[in-house]
């Protein structure tokens, strides 16, 4: 299948698990992750109507994004694991950072983005299943609250609302209980009302449980394979 019967194919699936759910499909966006796709593929999906996209490294899109740049309405996030001597890249690149994993980078961040006049929008990564090789605040952690806490003075990061990988299972349906536990606590710290923070967007759900992670509240899936194909090896 071509790029474009793969978008169609992809939000079809959205549509049938968002009814099953009893949900509006428009409340769940799709990002194509364009992470080691060159230029003319992400060119094909964003020519398919697909124009919101994911990248993992900062360098890797700073060597293409020059190629990209007559895409008038495409949208870039960077949803990888970030350092923070990155940040002021990342600022310049992209339209918002979806795995903040801690104060130290927020905050550099938050200088990025006000020295460009920019906001940047930001979500917290949550390390959901307590996996030590995964980034990611840890669920009810000091770090979490630390972050929270801060965010009514870092002007120029809007937080928007958290971000999840669960542990890797090959039945989708292991995943869920990671799903449910990351909107339970997004709808706990929207409870709270902080300032400075905003909790309607909850990231979760790839290629193989984006379903799943959709009949569990998200709003926005992070497709790769299934739009692009698998991965070289090589």
């Amino acid at each position: 299948m071509s790029i474009s019967e793969n978008v169609a194919a992809v939000y079809e699936r959205i549509a049938s698990a968002a009814r099953r759910a009893g949900r509006n499909p428009n409340d769940v966006a799709l990002m194509a992750v364009s992470k080691t796709q060159p230029p003319e593929r992400i060119r094909e999906a964003y020519e398919a109507g697909q124009h919101l996209f994911g990248e993992n490294r900062v360098q890797e899109f700073a060597a293409k994004a020059g190629e990209l740049g007559d895409l008038p309405t495409a949208e870039w996030h960077m949803i990888g694991h970030l350092q923070s001597n990155k940040a002021a890249k990342t600022a310049e690149l992209f339209r918002a950072v979806d795995s903040v994993d801690s104060l130290k980078l927020a905050e550099k961040l938050d200088a990025a983005a006000a020295a460009l006049g920019k906001k940047l929008e930001a979500l917290i990564e949550i390390n959901v299943g307590g996996e030590e090789a995964k980034s990611g605040v840890a669920l009810d952690s000091p770090e979490l609250e630390e972050l929270l806490l801060a965010a009514h003075r870092l002007e120029a990061l809007v937080f928007r609302g958290l971000m999840t990988v669960p542990p890797f299972t090959d039945d989708p349906e292991e995943a869920r209980p990671y799903f449910r536990k990351l909107r339970e606590l997004r709808d706990a710290i929207a409870a709270r009302k902080l300032p400075g923070v905003v909790m309607d967007e909850l990231s979760m759900g790839m290629s193989h449980d984006f379903e799943v992670a959709i009949e569990e509240g998200s709003t926005c899936v992070r497709v790769g394979t299934a739009i692009f194909g698998a991965r070289s090896k090589s």
